[in-house]
């Protein structure tokens, strides 16, 4: 990894290590679980050679930025809240905000919450959609049947699970969600006693995406956070509800674009009906790209044509 550009930003009352690079019309990548702005490693250099300015922080509670010890520091209002700070302090009044996985909601509650700032918003693997207090949180939703978002709700439990061996953690979430790994792999039920790792498959060698020293960077990025941070946004999805009464009918307004992959298993939540809903609720959806055989780590699974859909649609709009 060559050097790279970091500075730590103030933004919203807390410090975020952002990565800083190029000049031009603001892009602000926004990862999600469990990840850091590592995961946009292969995006950053082609979005600079396009003439933008690129941002790509540690969001809080992970790797280099600040941790906040409240779970509710972790709300949707302080997360949009951040990536707007980060605009602001880098002297961008407007910016286009992309994000994977949690980061793809924060992306569309800026563009939400924010609505003169954003220009564009694109999300990657996790559509925009707004459902109920309870519905992803409760275990009688689910049965007997685990659910990991209700497992990451009690404070201390997941944080035990994947500490106790971050390496083996990553490896195994990393491999177990993406599209090299076996067909139907999650298919299969678990107790809702089961614990988040169990059934993933630890492989003996890694995807040919993930090398072995990509993983050393994200080990000592969670050595130096732990996972409090990151799990402490699962314990906000009730409160963001509860917080943002005004959104129950919005929709999203800027030019917007929504990238995933045909493996992911993200895009079967609800039934598949998160799809649907998206499309009802992006009032200006320029396109949908679905990346065959890939899994959810979009944006290192398959890079080239990541950047070529990401590349291609701002194009068209900045």
């Amino acid at each position: 990894m060559k050097d790279r550009d970091f500075q730590m930003i103030e933004t919203n009352g807390i410090r975020l290590r952002t990565l800083v690079e190029g000049n031009g019309p603001l892009v602000i990548l926004l990862h999600g679980f469990p990840q850091c702005w590592y995961l946009w490693r292969h995006q950053i250099a082609p979005l600079v050679e396009a003439g933008f300015q690129v941002a790509v922080p540690d969001q809080r509670g992970y790797g280099g930025s600040d941790c906040p010890a409240d779970i509710e520091a972790y709300n949707i209002v302080e997360l949009t809240s951040d990536v707007a700070g980060i605009a602001t302090a880098l002297g961008h009044e407007q910016f286009i905000v992309v994000g994977h996985d949690w980061g793809a909601p924060v992306a569309w509650h800026t563009a939400l919450l924010h609505p003169r700032r954003v220009r564009v918003v694109v999300g990657m693997s996790v559509p925009y959609s707004r459902g109920r207090v309870g519905t992803l949180t409760r275990q009688e939703n689910f049965g007997d049947n685990f659910w990991y978002m209700v497992y990451f709700q009690q404070p201390g439990v997941a944080e035990a699970e994947l500490e106790a061996d971050i390496r083996k953690s990553l490896r195994t979430i990393y491999f177990t969600i993406s599209g090299d790994a076996p067909a139907g792999l999650l298919a299969g039920r678990k107790p809702a006693m089961a614990k988040f790792l169990d059934g993933m498959v630890n492989p003996e060698r890694l995807p040919a995406w993930l090398t072995e020293e990509d993983l050393d960077y994200y080990v000592a990025q969670y050595e130096q956070s732990g996972f409090r941070g990151p799990l402490n946004w699962y314990r906000n999805i009730d409160r963001n509800l509860e917080l943002t009464p005004q959104l129950e009918d919005a929709k999203i307004e800027p030019p917007s674009f929504f990238i995933a992959g045909t493996k992911d298993p993200v895009l079967s939540f609800g039934g598949g009906s998160w799809l649907a809903q998206m499309d009802k609720r992006l009032a200006d959806l320029r396109g949908k790209v679905f990346i065959e055989g890939v899994g959810h780590w979009t944006p290192m699974e398959r890079p080239a044509e990541v950047n070529q859909a990401l590349l291609g649609f701002l194009k068209t709009v900045s």
